[in-house]
C-alpha cells in the first residue's frame, strides 16, 4: 500500500494505523498534528485510525521562535 506523507511516497506491506506509521518512522512524541487528505485526525484516534491506499498526510510538529 503506497501513501504520501509530507510529500514523500511511502509504502506499507499491510493496513496500518496513523500511530503505526508514526512508530516505524520514529516520530513517536515529536508530531503534534496530523491531517489525512487536508483533514485533521484528532490525537485520541490515531491508534484505531487506518489509513488507506492513495492517503496524503500531512505530519506537522509545532516549533516555537519569533
Amino acid at each position: 500500500m503506497k501513501v504520501i506523507i509530507n510529500g514523500e511516497t511511502r509504502e506499507f506491506t499491510q493496513d496500518i494505523t496513523l500511530q503505526e506509521i508514526l512508530k516505524q518512522l520514529s516520530l513517536e512524541g515529536k508530531v503534534m498534528a496530523a491531517a489525512v487528505n487536508m483533514n485533521i485526525v484528532k490525537q485520541d484516534v490515531w491508534e484505531s485510525y487506518v489509513v488507506q491506499e492513495g492517503d496524503k498526510l500531512e505530519l506537522l510538529d509545532f516549533v516555537g521562535g519569533g
